[in-house]
């Protein structure tokens, strides 16, 4: 179909500018990978206006060794850009190549979020696109938009400082547990989560796909990654004082996010039922991760038979229960917001296929999670520092006092709001802590070397148990 805005930017050099621009997006997740092919899935004109015209994108991208990606794409179209946009240009007017416009990304601009915002409230979709508003839910007309700043893998705008209209860059044919998960929470009244108000959907290669979500915003709120980095600065500051004495102590807070984090697992239960695998089963995909984990990084060598031996250990529990989790939880998946502590970001893994994000698994993974969490928020400080030996070695006692006891408050919180304390589960627990350490081995290795050591002494700890 032809309209203003291919007539405006031919759809051949927009392939070509994509190909260029795409690669260095923060939310681009095949860094690295050599592109072979750009390809137009969907093109959903937003603004068709003389000087001004904007596009809704599907865009899947080819590598050349690499499986094909699929990523959304909002385009704005101006002949003059404003200053507070430049930094977001695709690229610039080339009449040589049909291009009389600025091209840019349309989520920095405030005219175009408008527009995404009026199509809500009025519940206007086009082409195979639909919108779906939860029952008894009902989107505001006029809620202003606001791209957040900081750029993740996904792109999140505040409405109204209301609603989060969250827009899933790389897309994953299929229901997105970020949708599934909350609506579900929702119908059985769990009020740990943020509720969702509206999704959007597509069918995508004839796939019925989740493109975004609208969802309440948790204003005056917190993560508890944040929340936790500034208690351990406080702790260090502090030279005589433990944990527990200085005035930001965290074990509180700590105690209500395992409180909440049960609430949500048993929630799941009460949604979606519970079920039971085979610690065998768990464990051989523990090993088999642990194999190529060993096979990368060399420092996981030496300490790879003491961790399968802990997996084998747990492979002899027999059947053990399990239930949909979120599956990637950690320290900056939980808001602290004046009432409660909710979980957000419900999408899992995102290294792994959608299939294996929705399968069942035991509620100890989130609690592994959190608990590696707690580790790297009180090394954090300690790593960034540049102090003596002696100093270095104080330093790294109380982080490991301040992790200890707030570890220790989680699960006193989880054990109170679900009954089943996780220490009680040794072995169970420890082998979802060690799966975890050895994933975060790999990315250090890959992303942070001067970090590696940090899962690995974790992993001396936990095998020496």
């Amino acid at each position: 179909m032809t309209t203003a805005n291919t007539e405006l930017y031919p759809e051949a050099q927009l392939v070509t500018d994509l190909r260029e621009w795409m690669p260095h997006q923060r939310w681009f997740a095949a860094k690295g990978q050599t592109l072979t092919g750009v390809r137009v899935l969907l093109r959903d004109p937003l603004v068709e206006e003389p000087g001004f015209g904007a596009d809704h994108l599907l865009v899947k991208v080819s590598f050349e060794s690499a499986a094909d990606q699929i990523y959304q794409v909002p385009l704005g179209y101006r002949p003059h850009l404003p200053d507070d946009l430049q930094q977001w240009t695709v690229a610039g007017p080339d009449e040589s190549r049909g291009r009389s416009v600025y091209v840019y990304d349309g989520l920095r601009d405030q005219e175009i979020l408008d527009r995404y915002s009026r199509n809500l409230a009025s519940g206007t979709t086009s082409g195979p696109v639909e919108l779906h508003n939860v029952p008894g839910s009902v989107i505001e007309p006029g809620l202003r938009g606001r791209a957040l700043s900081a750029e993740q893998s996904n792109s999140s705008v505040v409405l109204g400082e209301k609603l989060l209209l969250k827009m899933f860059r790389r897309l994953t044919l299929g229901i997105n547990p970020d949708v599934e998960l909350p609506l579900a929470l929702g119908e059985v009244g769990c009020r740990s989560i943020s509720p969702i108000r509206a999704w959007i959907e597509a069918e995508v290669e004839d796939v019925r796909t989740t493109l975004a979500m609208v969802q309440d915003f948790a204003a005056n709120s917190a993560d508890g990654w944040s929340m936790a980095l500034g208690s351990v600065r406080d702790l260090l500051i502090e030279g005589d004082l433990r944990a527990d004495e200085v005035g930001t102590d965290f074990a509180g807070e700590s105690q209500r996010i395992g409180a909440a984090v049960a609430d949500v697992h048993a929630h799941l239960v009460a949604a979606l039922g519970t079920g039971e695998r085979t610690a065998a089963e768990l464990s051989e995909g523990m090993i088999g991760r642990l194999e190529g984990a060993a096979a990368e990084v060399a420092e996981l060598s030496e300490l790879a038979p003491a961790i399968r031996a802990r997996f084998e250990e747990f492979a002899g529990l027999g059947r053990v229960p399990v239930h949909r989790i979120h599956g990637d939880l950690h320290l900056g998946q939980v808001l602290r917001t004046p009432e409660r502590w909710l979980l957000i970001d419900f999408e899992g893994e995102p290294v792994k296929s959608l299939e294996e994000r929705r399968k069942p698994d035991h509620p100890f993974r989130d609690v592994a999670g959190i608990l590696r969490s707690f580790d790297y928020a009180a090394h954090h400080s300690v790593r960034e520092s540049q102090q003596g030996a002696a100093v270095a070695s104080q330093r790294e006692f109380r982080a490991r006092e301040w992790a200890e006891r707030n570890c220790a408050a989680f699960c006193e919180g989880y054990a109170a709001a679900s009954g089943t304390d996780p220490r009680d589960s040794g072995v169970l627990l420890r082998a979802y802590e060690l799966d975890k350490a050895v994933y975060e081995v790999v990315y250090e290795a890959r992303h942070r070397p001067s970090w590696l050591h940090l899962p690995l002494e974790a992993i001396r700890r936990l095998t020496a148990m």
